[in-house]
This record gives C-alpha cells, sequence and structure tokens, in this order.
C-alpha cells in the first residue's frame, strides 16, 4: 500500500487540543463585572470570537464578512441583462434579413420587409411573430436560433442551477431528456405529498438525472430547497423589474417554455416548491446597482445569494429574544462564505455547550445564569489578577503551597474532617485501613483500600481566625463614575481569597445603597447597582457589627469601599431617611456605629473612591475617631489596595 501526506484543508484541525472554556468564562467575567448580565456577556464573548483561538472569527467577523459580500453582489450588475441581449439578437437578427432582402427588387422581398415592419416592438412578441417566418439570410436564421437557445437556456438554468451545461448539445434529446426529468420530479414530489416517497425512490431519481442537480442533494428535502430557493429568486427577479420590462421578461419566459414543451410542467413544479416553502420572500424587489447586464440565470443566482446573505445577518447579529447559534444555517454559511466559515461557527457553538455542559451556566426559566462554579472560578481570577498586579516586594506569602501548615506541629493527630488543610499523616491514614480490614471483594490479595474514615490529620498550633467585613457602596453613583465592577471584582477577590487561603475565617459581604444587605458569594457576579438615592453606611455597619458580635473570639476586620459621604440612615421603624446634604442626625448616628466599632477593637479602614471634599472630611474623622487608615486608590488598583490591606492586617495579627 502507498501513502501520500498533504496539508489537511477540510475543516479545522484534527489534532488541535480542546479550546480551555475558562478562558472564555474569564473573558464574560469582565462584562458581568461591568453590569451585563449572563445572556448579554455570552452574545456579546460569541460576537467578539474566542480568546487566544488562533485564525477562529466571531459572529461579528463574520457578519462583517457577509455584508462585503452583499455589497459585491449588489454592485454586481444590472438585472434586465437577458431583455437587452435578446433585443440585441432580435434586431441583428431583423437588420441580417433586411441586409438580404434589399438588393431583390421583387415583390417577394418586398412582402417579407412588409413582414418585417409588422413584428411586435415587445421581445415575446416579436419571437413568436418570427416563429414560423422562412428567414432568406442563413445569418438571420441562426441569429434567431442563437436567441431561442439563449432564452431556453437562460430560463431553465434560472429554476435549475447547472442546466445550462446540460442543454449545451443543441440535440433535441438533451430537451428530451429535461422533459423526462421534470415528469419524474413532479411525479416524485406528487408522491411524497400522498406520503408514498422513499429514500430509495430519491436515489433511482438522483441515479438517471443528478448530472443536472450541481448541489448534489442528498435526500429530496435538500432538492426541494435548492430548487425552491431558485424560483423564489426568479420571482424576486421579476418583482424587481419595471412593470414594462417584467411584461416583457415573463413573456420571453413563456415563450422559451411553450417552445421547449416545458410550461405545463413548470407552472406545476411552482406551485409545488411555493406551497413547500412559503416562507422565502417569493416577491420580494431587490435592486442591483452594478453596469455590468446580467443574465437571467446569473442574475438569479445573485439574487439567491442575497437572500441568502439577508438571513445570515439576520441571524449573525443574534439581536433578537431567544437567539442562539442553533438558528444559524449551517449550509447558508458554507454557500455563502466557505467552509472555514462553517469551522468558525462550530466552534463558536462548541463553547456555547460545552460552558453549560462543563457546570459554569446553565438556564433557569429561559434565562441564562451563572452556576456557583463559574462564581468561584471568576473570583479565583479577580483574585489572581490583583496579585499579578502587586508588586514584588509586597507579595507576602499568598503563593506558598503549603497552605493551612502554618501552625506549628503538635505531634498528636485526629481524624480528617470536610475543610481541614492540615497535612495528612500518611502512616496514621495506612494504619486505620489496615486496622479496619481486607480489602473490598474483588480486590487483589494484600492490597490496602482506603476509605474516608481512615484519614487523619497532623494537628497544628490554633491560627487567629479573622471576622471580615467588607461594605461595598452598591448606589448609582457607583456605576456613573466608573468604579462598580471594580468593587465587585474586589469582592469576589476578597471572598476567593479568604475561601483558599484562609477557610478559618468568617468573611460577610454588605452592599448598601439606601438599605443595607449581605450578599451571598454566588450572587456577586450578577450582582447589579441600585438605582435610589441613598448611602446608607449606617446601616452597613449595623449588620457588620452583629457579624463580629457572632465571632467574639476572632478578629474583626472591617474594610469599606465608597464613594460618597453617608446621605441615609435607618430610622427606628425600619424604614430609611434620606437627605442631600446630609443631614447632623445621619452623621450623627454613622459614627456613633463606627465609635462601637472602636469599641470592639475592629480597625475601619476605608477605600476612597472619590475626591469629594465633604467625603474627605467625613472619613478623616472617621480615622480620628477609629485609628483606622484611608486609601484613595484609582479604580483599577482598587483590588490590589483592599487584598493587601487584608494580606497585612492578617499578618499582622
Amino acid at each position: 500500500m502507498s501513502y501520500r501526506y498533504g496539508e489537511y484543508r477540510d475543516g479545522p484541525d484534527p489534532l488541535a487540543p480542546p479550546y480551555d472554556v475558562r478562558a472564555a468564562l474569564d473573558q464574560m467575567g469582565d462584562a458581568i463585572l461591568s453590569g451585563s448580565n449572563p445572556g448579554h456577556a455570552l452574545r456579546d464573548l460569541l460576537k467578539q470570537g474566542l480568546p487566544g483561538a488562533e485564525n477562529r472569527r466571531g459572529l461579528d467577523d463574520l457578519l462583517r464578512e457577509v455584508r462585503r459580500r452583499r455589497r459585491e453582489l449588489r454592485e454586481r450588475g444590472r438585472l434586465d441583462g437577458t431583455l437587452e441581449r435578446a433585443r440585441a439578437l432580435l434586431d441583428k437578427a431583423i437588420g441580417q434579413e433586411r441586409a438580404e432582402l434589399f438588393p431583390d427588387p421583387s415583390d417577394d422581398a418586398r412582402f417579407r420587409e412588409s413582414v418585417l415592419d409588422g413584428v411586435p416592438d415587445d421581445p415575446a412578441g416579436a419571437i413568436q411573430s418570427l416563429g414560423s417566418y422562412d428567414w432568406r439570410s442563413a445569418a438571420a436564421r441562426r441569429t434567431f436560433e442563437e436567441l431561442r437557445d439563449l432564452l431556453r437556456r437562460d430560463v431553465l438554468d434560472s429554476q435549475f442551477r447547472g442546466m445550462r451545461q446540460a442543454l449545451a448539445d443543441p440535440d433535441p434529446a438533451a430537451l428530451e431528456r429535461v422533459r423526462e426529468m421534470m415528469t419524474a420530479l413532479n411525479d416524485m414530489l406528487d408522491r411524497d405529498a400522498r406520503g408514498e416517497h422513499t429514500q430509495s425512490d430519491f436515489d433511482d431519481f438522483m441515479s438517471k438525472y443528478g448530472n443536472m442537480f450541481p448541489e448534489s442533494p442528498r435526500n429530496l428535502e435538500e432538492l426541494v430547497d435548492a430548487l425552491a430557493r431558485r424560483a423564489a429568486a426568479t420571482q424576486r427577479l421579476l418583482a424587481s423589474l419595471t412593470p414594462a420590462q417584467r411584461e416583457e421578461l415573463a413573456g420571453l419566459i413563456n415563450q422559451a417554455l411553450e417552445q421547449a414543451g416545458l410550461a405545463d410542467q413548470m407552472r406545476r413544479l411552482g406551485e409545488s416548491l411555493q406551497s413547500r416553502r412559503p416562507d422565502l420572500a417569493w416577491n420580494t424587489p431587490e435592486r442591483l446597482g452594478g453596469d455590468e447586464p446580467l443574465g437571467m440565470a446569473d442574475a438569479v443566482t445573485a439574487l439567491d445569494e442575497l437572500a441568502d446573505l439577508t438571513q445570515l445577518e439576520a441571524a449573525l447579529r443574534q439581536d433578537y429574544p431567544g437567539a442562539r447559534l442553533d438558528d444559524v444555517d449551517e449550509a447558508a454559511i458554507r454557500r455563502a462564505l466557505g467552509r472555514s466559515a462553517v469551522d468558525d461557527l462550530r466552534a463558536l457553538r462548541q463553547i456555547e455547550r460545552e460552558l453549560e455542559q462543563q457546570g459554569y451556566l446553565q438556564r433557569r426559566r429561559g434565562r441564562l445564569e451563572l452556576t456557583p462554579k463559574a462564581v468561584r472560578r471568576l473570583g479565583e481570577t479577580a483574585l489572581r489578577r490583583v496579585f499579578a498586579s502587586l508588586e514584588s516586594g509586597r507579595r507576602g506569602d499568598h503563593d506558598q503551597v503549603d497552605a493551612g501548615a502554618a501552625g506549628e506541629l503538635t505531634g498528636s493527630t485526629r481524624p480528617w474532617r470536610f475543610g481541614d488543610e492540615q497535612p495528612i499523616d500518611v502512616v496514621r491514614t495506612v494504619v486505620n485501613a489496615v486496622r479496619r480490614g481486607p480489602g473490598r471483594a474483588g480486590e487483589r490479595s494484600g492490597a490496602v483500600a482506603l476509605s474516608v474514615d481512615d484519614f487523619e490529620v497532623a494537628e497544628t498550633e490554633r491560627r487567629t481566625a479573622a471576622a471580615v467585613c467588607l461594605l461595598v457602596d452598591l448606589s448609582y453613583s457607583m456605576a456613573l463614575r466608573g468604579t462598580w465592577a471594580a468593587a465587585k471584582q474586589t469582592a469576589m477577590a476578597l471572598q476567593a481569597l479568604v475561601s483558599s487561603k484562609f477557610p478559618q475565617d468568617s468573611v460577610q459581604i454588605v452592599g448598601f445603597s439606601n438599605y443595607a444587605r449581605v450578599l451571598q458569594p454566588d450572587e456577586l457576579a450578577g450582582l447589579e447597582w441600585d438605582m435610589v438615592q441613598g448611602t446608607n453606611l449606617h446601616h452597613a455597619l449595623l449588620i457588620a457589627g452583629r457579624h463580629l458580635d457572632r465571632h467574639p473570639d476572632f478578629e474583626p476586620v472591617v474594610l469599606v469601599v465608597t464613594d460618597g459621604e453617608p446621605t441615609s440612615h435607618l430610622r427606628r421603624n425600619g424604614t430609611y431617611a434620606f437627605e442631600w446634604p446630609p443631614t447632623r442626625e445621619t452623621l450623627e448616628l454613622t459614627l456613633a456605629e463606627v465609635d462601637k466599632m472602636t469599641r470592639r477593637r475592629a480597625t475601619l479602614n476605608v477605600f476612597m473612591l472619590a475626591e469629594d471634599e465633604r467625603l474627605k472630611e467625613f472619613v478623616d474623622e472617621v480615622a480620628r475617631r477609629n485609628g483606622g487608615r484611608v486609601f484613595s486608590p484609582s479604580a483599577d488598583r482598587l483590588g490590589e489596595y483592599v487584598v493587601s490591606d487584608f494580606l497585612r492586617t492578617r499578618r499582622a495579627r
């Protein structure tokens, strides 16, 4: 056996590694943290293309290709080329005949000239009247036959793509074969309408007439689709002409079909196709603006492609309710843009499916939502970005691989519990498995089977735990100043840091606007700002104080992220009061909660995201009363400041 090797051209690289959907989720996370919902974020990802995927186009790239192709087709030529060509050949034939008759002084020559003078002005009427005319000029006869052959080929090729080649042979047997094909096709469609059609019937039909269908359909449905699109494009061609041109071309079409003996079969086929595909734009006019006159077959092909491109443009925009990539027709993509575009579309579809199958996205009540797994991933990504921005000299020990083993070993062990990060005592674990008894049935003799109950961890000295409170401003001004995404990313980064590096700590994230509320980790990514008035730091400090009181043995850590002074407070009846500029009561109640934090020995560090003078005065007073620090980072460095301050506090403790 011999083998030949060459470049792989048909489809994507079969040896390419699978795409990492986590990178896609990270890119979606940027939009989600900026306030977009998961559905819109996924749509934006698919429009932009896959991060890190070389030579892979997104929906916007494909859409630009579709629009470029549409412009090219619209500038390709005029739709009345067949009429222009028919008129030219008709005038040529009559001129050649007159040139032959002019030197002849006989009455027959004058009679023939009078017949030519009476030829109707419209091409269809002229061809019909000259159909029985006995041409004296051999050149004129050849020109007239050329005209009729042109019309027959153009009309049939406009309905059956590639028929021009089938009729290139002037042998009458070729036209008779077309008649047989038309009869067999209509009979097959009638049997299908009665439910009697089988795939073997279609295979027999294609074995006889397959060379007339360059689309190479695999079944009757694909054949009907191809023929219906051509027939609809022919109708659009007629609708796109002026009334006079439409009447002339319709007459030529009928003339050509009658002469070929196909009028009845073509009418029968057209009715069947239109009933099967009423969704196609059968009579929608289309304008082409080029200078070159197009023959009927070429014009129909251009209009057929334009219809494909119009549908593709609507599907690729994905801007309608419930839009999904499954709505994009692969066959239309292949016809319009080629195989590489199909590969790009499949890659985008794979990302959409993988994000759901791998548990990052879920659909609930028709809406796309992030799963807890995706939220954890976004938190880890936010944390990595924060660490990447920290200076190398300030990184601390967050990259240590022995997290959880910071305490000194006591020499004793205890059974492992979920969440423990102490080192496993391998010897005691194996001894427990041996003592428990032999392995399960079917295991090799002498094998030791470990179970969860066998594991023991080495005890370490107790490491100080912290009760962490992050208070995040949710007011609308955060969105207006462009600091909202940074605040969300900071909250997620801190949540990820505490859960991964300091699992013994208890973290609570509180969002506040007119009211304050505790934010669960799973809702952070999809959190949106509150379009209400009020910055109720008073209520947020009340909630944070209760969290600290529930953990009296934990070291208190309180961090506040805000861009404005308190303008709201909580009344005794549970409602909120708002006033701007803030009232004396609002400031006094808020500072009273700051004093309570001081008595709890909780240091309040404030991260100020605006350069407002009133805000500066307030946070300076907080620092004076509490002893905490005030930071004024830019939005892009907020996460770095908060995480660094938390790590500094934990190391100090």
